[in-house]
């Protein structure tokens, strides 16, 4: 997606590297290579006590819970309220869902720019969390009512999501090589470190420090003000995409909320599963495409049934998981193949 898509590369800034100071407590900067793949050096700062495994494990178990949870809540909207109601709730949920990679892979980044310890890491997605559900919310209810009072805003959000989905197809197209990302001259990374008094120097799990008698962020604040902004500009993206599915608050409210709460496991999950998502990223400017075209159709007149759209959106989207699955299995092969 334009300017909010950003590769989950996670090659260290060097200057940030230098200027970073750790706590001298049992961190290990030895990264695990045999354990871990390239994305996941986004967890080069851990303990040496810490099971990764054990939180991989656990991270699964909580994100099945969470779609259990969903899966629930989208069949008493279906059996109570109505058959649409559940299948535009499962629609945008599956949206949102797959709208949250995307978000995910830039708290990689940043969680590696501000090189953040693991054990901190979650203390920054908790309260990044709260933000989204706060800052969505208002989001949403003023959606609402600007559909409310002016029903050509569909265009407007058909308008983004098209755009995006053309951006991000043009870019995976293009037979430039993709340069990394330095999260230094990120935008949302300046601001922040403009805006807030900073040290370089973490404080245990603390947001803010006493230095040289002076009140000051460390760098686990100044990564959370730069996820909360992330999210909000990831929104222009998301909230229009399940518009696109239902007008009714409630549902977008309902599916937002169940893939931002899942968001915590979730991470920890494409922490090691991120790299492995080649052909995710097309897929879901696809559904993006679709979904503007949709809205487009719909202000004109021509409404597609919320189970057909349902199934597009899940087809499109285990395709890309699918594709990429098996491009990875091909290339294991080749591999193995080569050596022997």
């Amino acid at each position: 997606r334009p300017s909010t898509m950003i590769a989950a590369s996670t090659t260290a800034n060097e200057n940030n590297t230098t200027s970073t100071i750790m706590e001298p407590s049992s961190l290990s900067l030895t990264p695990k290579t045999n354990e871990m793949s390239s994305t996941e050096e986004a967890y080069l700062f851990v303990e040496d006590e810490v099971n990764y495994e054990e939180v991989y494990e656990k991270a699964i178990f909580q994100t099945l819970l969470w779609v259990a949870a969903a899966c629930a809540y989208g069949a008493s909207l279906y059996a109570i309220v109505s058959p649409e109601a559940g299948e535009e709730f499962f629609a945008g949920y599956i949206v949102e869902q797959s709208l949250s990679v995307d978000n995910l892979f830039v708290f990689l980044l940043l969680f590696d720019y501000f090189k953040v310890p693991l054990e901190n890491q979650s203390r920054v997605l908790n309260w990044g969390i709260i933000g989204a559900i706060v800052l969505r919310g208002f989001m949403i209810s003023v959606g609402a009512v600007a559909l409310e009072e002016f029903h050509g805003i569909l265009l407007v959000f058909a308008s983004f999501l098209v755009y995006s989905s053309v951006s991000t197809i043009m870019g995976v197209l293009s037979d430039e090589e993709e340069e990394e990302e330095d999260m230094g001259e990120d935008m949302i990374v300046i601001f922040s470190r403009k805006v807030f008094s900073s040290t370089d120097k973490f404080d245990g799990d603390k947001f803010f420090t006493i230095e040289n008698g002076k009140n000051m962020a460390t760098p686990l604040f100044l990564c959370m003000v730069a996820v909360e902004i992330s999210d909000v500009v990831f929104a222009v993206d998301s909230i229009p995409a399940v518009f696109g599915v239902t007008e009714d608050p409630l549902i977008v409210f309902s599916s937002n909320m169940f893939a931002i709460l899942g968001l915590r496991a979730l991470y920890t999950i494409l922490s090691k599963a991120a790299a492995d998502l080649e052909y995710l990223e097309p897929a879901v400017a696809i559904v993006l495409g679709f979904i503007g075209c949709k809205m487009i159709a719909e202000y004109f007149g021509y409404v597609l049934p919320t189970s057909y759209a349902l199934a597009i959106v899940s087809i499109v989207l285990s395709s890309g998981i699918g594709f990429s699955v098996l491009a990875n299995k091909v290339e294991s092969e080749a591999e193995g193949g080569a050596k022997s």
